[in-house]
């Protein structure tokens, strides 16, 4: 079966029921999830996805832009197991996307309930389809797609369709990370291995730690999950261009660089700019090879004995300094719906008697900043380095370290601050990798759970971008997943290519100002999908 792409026209719709001409029509669910699979249809990245598919079967019996659908909407919904997916499909908006041709609603004709019956894609089923296809089926695709290949699949094609979608950001901010994927404590999970975590689920040494401390630890079994994701200065978006999936003892180090040198020569010079990373991303040739080979510039913590930190610190004590002051950007405000304006005048009277009474927070002060420039003692770097301190009040200065040359230190350290400000939104994410309820040890498959995770992540932000909802793309997990619940039941209508939504007093009132001849040919049609509803299924399996 062809990938048909349905897109909403309300007003054509509208004409042609005028007109008694209609292919299809149901009660359904408006939601999110519909708007999201029509944009991938609209988009044709649905279909480029599938034709570059890792996978390629020798009898390609169910299509494999409906495995990728089936597998995007699980993850959505939050749903690990492939079993899940008949309730996916009853109670999300993919069906309403794809049309009547891949699944409608009908009535069971021993339960008398409403039901999903779907045409198939074989003749292999003894009884009535109640999915698009079977979950099996799902699952046994995921398990066969190679890891590895799964992997490159995702660094090519996403940076790919961010291009040709033009939603690269031209400040070209980028940022590294590392992080684990927690499975299930069983030895059988291909490739993972045990770590020792703290209360905040980072690893850590025992024999570093004393007896209290060690208390609060517990081992877990676990990945390495290395990313590489492309943001702005608000933080409006949240891509998730580049992964690796390995062994938890793997060090991230060189796996990031090689993601971030195989995603250059994919896109080309001048998308990427800045590439932000935390002290354990601190490698000083690979830093000077991005400079001299990409101009990109690299901006990072440093480690407290590292000698340029050393050599910024007596810079401070043997000159004075201008020391420049830096105010954290405050934080967008929350969305709210707009309030009454005798609520809001309650609050500003609020604010000036707390003012008054000198119970009102000010704002702290602002730290204290400097940059110094062409600093060389980081020998392993063939670059020039600059260094911009942060005082504190009772220690020495903390540093970071940038190849770019600028006296402008808030601007650093601002900079910087963005990988700090979305460290909160980047651990909701992660929410997602949480596999302790996946109960597959096969590789390949969780490499699918964390691969479609993000590949889902990703393409919803692309269509709250490209829709001027940046706003939006601050949710969270728990926020993310109440956006694919239906947000109204309404009557859809199919005509061609085209559907619309109608609520019931509208359409009973185009109903009711229906004309000959098309009012008897709506008739006809009605009667037809009528018989369709009540008799579709000859087989249906027990209730």
């Amino acid at each position: 079966m062809e990938l048909i792409v349905f897109e909403q026209d309300k007003a054509y719709v509208q004409r042609s029921l005028e007109n008694g001409e209609i292919d299809y029509m149901e009660v359904a669910s408006e939601g999110a999830e519909t708007e999201f699979f029509q944009y991938l249809n609209t988009h044709g990245i649905l279909q480029q996805l599938a034709d570059t598919y890792p996978l390629k079967r020798v009898k390609p019996e169910v299509p494999v832009w409906l495995y990728i659908a089936s597998d995007l909407s699980l993850r959505l919904h939050g749903m690990q197991s492939f079993h899940g997916y008949p309730l996916v499909i009853r109670t999300g908006g993919l069906l309403n996307a794809l049309g009547p041709k891949v699944g409608k609603k009908v009535l069971h004709p021993e339960t008398k309930q409403i039901t999903i019956h779907c045409p198939g894609f074989n003749s292999k089923n003894k009884y009535d389809r109640e999915t698009p296809c079977d979950q099996d089926f799902l699952r046994k695709t995921a398990r066969a797609t190679p890891a590895e290949k799964l992997l490159r699949w995702y660094n090519t094609e996403v940076p790919g369709l961010l291009k040709r979608e033009a939603l690269f950001d031209p400040e070209g901010i980028f940022i590294g990370d590392a992080s684990y994927v927690f499975v299930p404590d069983n030895e059988n999970y291909e490739g993972s291995v045990v770590l020792l975590f703290d209360e905040h689920n980072r690893p850590v040494d025992k024999e570093k730690l004393s007896p209290g401390q060690l208390r609060r630890c517990r081992y877990r079994r676990c990945y390495k999950w290395v990313e590489l994701i492309h943001t702005n200065r608000a933080g409006e978006f949240f891509f998730f261009v580049a992964m690796h999936l390995g062994s938890g003892k793997a060090h991230e180090c060189p796996i990031l660089y090689e993601l971030v040198e195989q995603f250059l020569k994919m896109v080309g010079p001048g998308v990427m700019k800045w590439l932000i990373v935390d002290r354990g991303f601190l490698d000083g040739e690979r830093i000077g090879h991005l400079k001299t080979h990409w101009n990109v510039d690299t901006l990072s913590g440093l480690k407290s004995d590292m000698n340029v930190l050393e050599d910024a610190r007596g810079l401070v004590r043997l000159e004075p300094v201008e020391w420049q002051d830096y105010h954290p950007p405050k934080p967008p405000p929350p969305l709210t719906r707009a309030k009454p304006e005798t609520i809001i005048r309650r609050e500003q009277a609020r604010q000036r008697t707390l003012k008054a009474q000198g119970r009102w927070s000010e704002p702290p002060p602002p730290e204290k900043v400097v940059a110094f420039n062409d600093l060389t003692s980081w020998e392993s770097c063939p670059v020039p380095l600059t260094v911009v301190l942060t005082q504190q009040s009772d220690k020495p200065p903390w540093g970071l370290v940038s190849t770019a040359h600028t006296q402008d230190a808030p601007f650093l350290r601002e900079r910087y601050h963005l990988r700090e400000t979305i460290g909160e939104r980047h651990r909701q994410t992660k929410l997602f990798w949480d596999l302790t309820g996946f109960h597959s040890p096969n590789f390949n498959l969780v490499t699918n759970q964390v691969v479609f995770v993000a590949l889902s992540y990703t393409l919803l932000q692309m269509q709250l971008l490209r829709e001027n909802r940046p706003e939006l793309n601050r949710m969270t997990r728990r926020t993310l997943q109440h956006q694919m619940l239906p947000y109204g039941n309404h009557i859809i209508v199919y005509v061609r290519e085209y559907y619309g939504f109608f609520d019931l007093p509208e359409y009973t009132e185009i109903i009711m100002g229906i004309t000959e001849p098309a009012k008897s040919k709506l008739l006809k049609k009605v009667r037809r999908l009528r018989r369709d509803f009540l008799g579709s299924m000859k087989r249906p399996r027990a209730p």
